[in-house]
């Protein structure tokens, strides 16, 4: 069995990878950290009578792997610590997702008193980077805005298909986003029957959004993002827009996506057909509640041939595939474990 400790048990992140890994069939948790001391039933009343302790995060110990859901200057210290006594460790949260030092220490405010570590991490999105992180000590897992464009238009960009220079992304989150703390933008009476745009400007999640499709491309890349909360708690809505280089059909897009992802578990290509005689076409686009509670992120299209644009659709769950269920594939994979291994839960239906 592997061993796992997760610091920072209490969010929304931690409370996620808990969950998981409680059903995980080759992992034993042994300890979740609070700095309160409370039980945890008082942060997930979900997880009563689970058998987890919460413990002071003085008192952790070694393990084989460690789940770090904590804040930016905490991760740092935190990730040196654990890998100095041989942990693994995946970090999900921001600390080690950017490449460059110089955009990290601007975008997030603040020296990285750990660069070398971050010369050591591999950004966690399994679909790109499986082998590296098959043989890595330490994962970065990506955001959950950031996870969905990137998956959402990887495809086209390995084909050099689009217009690189005009990349739009919209994003609808969840709440669950926000996190644990009060906030007004997540207080029920602002947030229901509201949408509520936020730092629409140099939003951090567009530079790993940079970063991974400037890999891809072999050349700089500038993503336009707009994220925008919306009235769910679990889930993001990524809205990519990109411009073919030269007119494309629909049924050619999706057998581009399907080759790529054909190999990869969690992303499934979303093509149910158009309805005939149907002037609402709800159908042939993937939903969030599809993936709400899961490691799924479902990806469907549309092209407008008249205009030439390509508008992809691309949805997972915030703390799911954009957050704590992926940090587990990636374990999975860390620990040459079937990258699905505890994770093959499909979506509620209804919510």
């Amino acid at each position: 069995m592997i061993t796992a400790g997760i610091v920072g048990a209490t969010g929304y992140m931690g409370g996620e990878a808990l969950r998981v890994l409680l059903e995980h069939p080759g992992v034993e948790v042994v300890w979740a950290t609070s700095r309160t001391g409370s039980e945890i039933a008082e942060f997930h009343p979900n997880l009563y009578e689970s058998g987890i302790t919460l413990i002071h995060p003085d008192e952790t110990t070694p393990c084989d792997v460690v789940f770090l859901a904590l804040p930016t200057t905490a991760t740092l210290e935190a990730a040196d610590v654990f890998l100095k006594q041989g942990c693994k460790v995946i970090d999900l949260g921001a600390a080690f997702r950017l490449s460059n030092r110089k955009i990290w220490e601007k975008v997030y405010g603040q020296e990285h008193a750990k660069w070398h570590l971050s010369k050591k991490a591999v950004y966690g999105i399994s679909e790109l980077h499986k082998d590296e992180i098959k043989n890595t000590q330490l994962v970065a897992n990506p955001g959950c805005f950031s996870s969905a464009a990137i998956l959402g238009m990887a495809p086209l960009f390995k084909k050099d298909m689009v217009d690189i220079d005009r990349v739009i992304v919209d994003g609808l989150s969840g709440t669950a986003g926000i996190g644990a703390e009060l906030s007004r933008a997540a207080h029920h009476p602002e947030i229901g029957n509201n949408l509520i745009p936020y730092n629409v400007v140099n939003h951090r999640h567009s530079y790993e959004m940079e970063q991974e499709l400037g890999i891809i491309a072999k050349k700089e890349v500038t993503v336009h993002f707009t994220p925008v909360y919306a009235p769910i708690i679990r889930g993001i809505l990524g809205i990519c827009h990109v411009f073919p280089k030269k007119s494309v059909k629909k049924d050619d897009v999706i057998g581009i996506y399907k080759d790529f992802y054909k190999d990869d578990y969690f992303v499934r290509v979303y093509d149910l057909p158009k309805e005939e005689n149907v002037s609402w076409q709800y159908k042939p686009y993937p939903w969030v509640n599809s993936v709400a509670g899961t490691n799924y992120c479902f990806i469907g299209f549309d092209v407008d041939e008249k205009r030439g644009r390509i508008v992809i659709f691309s949805v997972l769950d915030s703390i799911g595939k954009g957050g704590a269920q992926a940090g587990v594939e990636n374990m999975n994979l860390m620990f040459g474990l079937d990258r699905a291994d505890g994770l093959r839960r499909r979506g509620f239906h209804p919510v």
